[in-house]
């Protein structure tokens, strides 16, 4: 599961890349100034859109639950974390529970989250993140990582199954055997064979696209509950 340093900051720097041309293009700005959902979380004061998608799926699963430990992997800018945050927290705000999220992109802090920078694939950051959880079995591993789309079908799908393969390896080494792990798919070369898999791991496994997740999209998300 190690990688590379020098590896780390390149996909760093080419997600950063990425996103600068993604959001100089004009179409792009259109529908993101129209989308609702991207007016509803400025006035809710969510980091980005997505935390709808979370949000549909917990209401609809109910994965979510105080006292849990739950990490998510690739977290930034937050808006997942958000969401988590404030359903294990109480009246009070306080949160009931732990919650550990990661991104190789650095995070504006959320508080009571421990954050760590860096790839998990990396032995350093995975220490980190076992001497976090000092060898407890974790509720929830959430993922919606989500590699840099270059436009080639076959090369965007490979990248999205090894997302998708590292999220599932990391839920069977980390999870308790009731957990849950919530892990972003893409519809596409290996996405069939990636569900088998989970289904040889999981007892339940269901495909669910939240109303948030936009129709021209090909991502999905697969609730996977209670290991074998």
């Amino acid at each position: 599961m190690c990688g590379s340093p020098n590896r780390a900051l390149l996909n760093k720097t080419m997600k950063v890349e990425s996103e600068k041309k993604l959001r100089s293009n004009p179409a792009w700005i259109k529908r993101h100034i129209t989308d609702p959902y991207v007016k509803l979380s400025v006035q809710e004061g969510y980091r980005a859109r997505s935390a709808y998608k979370l949000k549909e799926l917990d209401d609809k699963e109910k994965f979510i639950k105080a006292g849990e430990s739950i990490v998510e992997l690739g977290a930034a800018p937050g808006s997942w974390t958000q969401v988590v945050k404030e359903r294990l927290s109480d009246k009070e705000g306080n949160i009931r529970g732990k919650i550990i999220a990661l991104d190789i992109l650095p995070m504006e802090p959320v508080d009571g989250v421990l954050f760590i920078q860096g790839d998990f694939r990396e032995e350093e950051v995975l220490n980190k993140l076992n001497e976090t959880l000092a060898g407890e079995k974790v509720d929830v591993v959430l993922s919606d990582m989500a590699p840099n789309l270059s436009g080639v079908a076959v090369a965007d799908a490979a990248r999205c199954l090894l997302l998708d393969e590292l999220a599932l390896e990391f839920a069977i080494d980390n999870l308790k055997p009731t957990g849950v792990m919530v892990c972003k798919v893409f519809q596409g070369s290996g996405y069939s064979q990636f569900v088998e898999s989970c289904k040889k791991h999981f007892k339940t496994v269901l495909v669910r696209k939240p109303a948030a997740s936009r129709s021209s999209s090909a991502e999905v998300y697969l609730v996977c509950k209670n290991l074998k």
